[in-house]
């Protein structure tokens, strides 16, 4: 069975957000994710492989395969495309934050935004705190 490659490190979160966010607005809307997802979540950032800030994180084992490990809570990165926010469950409650979020796209687990103020910063809150609960009630709390 292979090994994850994105796991979670003592990188310096700060500094990684200086040097690969690309332009001033997706610098300061990392900052500012930063201080939402600590606050929406309770958990400090670590670093997650190369590229990922994760917050909390929990020990999964897949039903239809051997495979296990430990994986973030939610998590965000700042891409050269867009900004990946890793905070989305698939809960019936979510589908109608969604709805109401602001101006994103969705990839299969991600939900990908230009820039921070085209979404709703109360909902993404909630959002985060529904994947928290979801994933802590599910696979415990560590």
């Amino acid at each position: 069975m292979a090994e994850l490659k994105t796991r979670e490190h003592d990188g310096d979160v700060a500094h990684f957000i200086r040097n690969h966010a690309d332009t001033e607005q997706k610098l300061d809307d990392s900052f500012a994710l930063l201080e939402l997802m600590r606050e929406a979540t309770g958990y400090e950032p670590k670093m997650w492989g190369d590229s990922i800030i994760g917050f909390g994180k929990y020990h999964y084992k897949s039903e239809r395969s051997r495979q296990e490990g430990d994986w973030m809570l939610v998590g965000f990165s700042p891409r050269k495309a867009a900004i990946s926010l890793y905070v989305y469950a698939g809960t019936p409650e979510q589908e109608q934050l969604l709805a109401r979020l602001g101006k994103f796209k969705m990839g299969k687990g991600c939900i990908y935004v230009k820039r921070l103020s085209d979404i709703d910063p109360d909902l993404l809150r909630k959002i985060i705190r529904s994947t928290v609960s979801f994933l802590e009630e599910t696979y415990g709390k560590q």
